[in-house]
């Protein structure tokens, strides 16, 4: 990968490397895809100021995540289907967050198991939540996470009604992949990731096994998921999970300053300023353009993260700029999963904050701290539209 410069190449060789269907999972947006684009333009508007003659020899990117110390300011977002963009794809994830000294948070859609992860790991990491109907499902799901030590508990709240990803119907894609001649015919051009896929531990998703008889009968398992999701789910289901929940509480999924609010009443320690990655409500505002009046009303009361769009170094420091704590990153480092596998993911954090030390250099500030609006022109006042 020594030719790999940004994230841009990694999600090249992402495509190249791994089956259409996959690729476009993670690539891709809801409908007309109108909230993905502005998640990246909109970043792109916030200009920085660069400042001279500065002594900038001691730049850090150490901050603290939740209180807990990290060697930068990034954390590796939930993605569903991790393991099969890379057999395993999870658990080298989790391996190479580690190594970097972020966090990583398991999905509930993911390939490998709660358990799966905590045994070939060395430190504990975070999961994701989605609230299904089936509530003591739910529970022991949160149960499994409790007894797998992982630190912090993210719940995503986005995701009662599914956005349409035009994409995915379009490819056909299903988890266990469908082996159709189409299909075969593009598997068979990708000889590395159908070995890796096929040493992997599962091909299904790993967390909601035990509730499907039969986890290869992609129509049952898919009927399901898609019955699961549940359009009742409102404020009082967090109290309930916070009353079984004993650790750190995450509420991802906020764009609205009534739900912040809200959100931060319940007692989470963050929340997440997200539109999932342009996969849900399009037409949702960019996740930037939401993050400063988001940050105004309740960032002295919670801590802010901030999750959509980033795909450079610079992106990380227009959010942190604009008052997150802390970025997470999703399509980034799945492309570079997708390229590589556990040193994928590496070359990903590794160009991310490479980009940040440069930026902070040249805006003239040598630590995450020094970060704030005075590093932007106008303060980084863009006209959104």
């Amino acid at each position: 990968m020594k030719h790999v410069t940004c994230i841009e190449d990694l999600r090249l060789l992402h495509m190249k490397r791994v089956p259409k269907a996959f690729f476009d999972y993670t690539d891709r947006g809801s409908y007309t895809e109108d909230t993905l684009r502005a998640n990246r333009s909109d970043l792109e508007k916030i200009k920085f100021r660069q400042r001279i003659l500065v002594d900038v020899s001691k730049r850090d990117l150490k901050t603290t995540i939740l209180g807990e110390p990290a060697a930068m300011p990034f954390v590796l977002a939930p993605v569903g289907l991790t393991g099969m963009q890379h057999g395993d794809g999870e658990i080298y994830a989790c391996r190479a967050a580690q190594a970097a000294g972020v966090p990583y948070t398991l999905s509930t859609m993911s390939i490998c198991s709660i358990e799966d992860v905590a045994a070939n790991v060395e430190k504990p990491f975070w999961f994701q939540l989605y609230v299904m109907k089936d509530r003591g499902f739910i529970k022991a799901l949160i149960e499994r996470a409790i007894a797998a030590k992982c630190s912090a508990l993210v719940l995503t709240v986005d995701l009662q009604v599914i956005g349409q990803r035009h994409a995915d119907i379009k490819n056909g894609m299903t988890v266990p992949p469908e082996w159709t001649l189409s299909k075969l015919i593009d598997f068979a051009t990708k000889p590395a990731w159908v070995s890796g896929v096929l040493r992997g531990k599962r091909r299904t998703f790993g967390n909601i096994a035990s509730q499907i008889k039969d986890t290869d009968d992609i129509t049952q398992l898919a009927q399901w998921t898609n019955s699961q999701f549940d359009t009742t789910l409102n404020w009082k289901d967090v109290d309930w999970i916070r009353s079984i929940w004993p650790g750190k509480l995450i509420i991802k999924g906020i764009l609205d300053i009534e739900d912040a609010k809200l959100a931060a009443k319940t007692g989470a320690q963050a929340l997440v300023v997200s539109n999932h990655g342009g996969r849900q409500l399009d037409g949702a505002p960019s996740s930037i353009s939401v993050l400063p009046e988001i940050v105004e009303a309740v960032g002295s009361q919670t801590e802010i993260m901030f999750d959509g769009g980033i795909r450079t170094g610079q992106d990380a420091v227009r959010a942190l700029a604009l008052g997150a704590k802390s970025c997470m990153i999703g399509r980034a480092y799945i492309y570079g999963l997708g390229a590589g596998g556990q040193a994928g993911v590496a070359k990903a954090l590794d160009i991310l904050a490479k980009e940040m030390e440069t930026t902070m250099g040249l805006c003239g500030v040598n630590t995450i701290a020094e970060i704030d609006r005075h590093i932007l022109r106008g303060d980084g006042r863009v006209n959104w539209g």
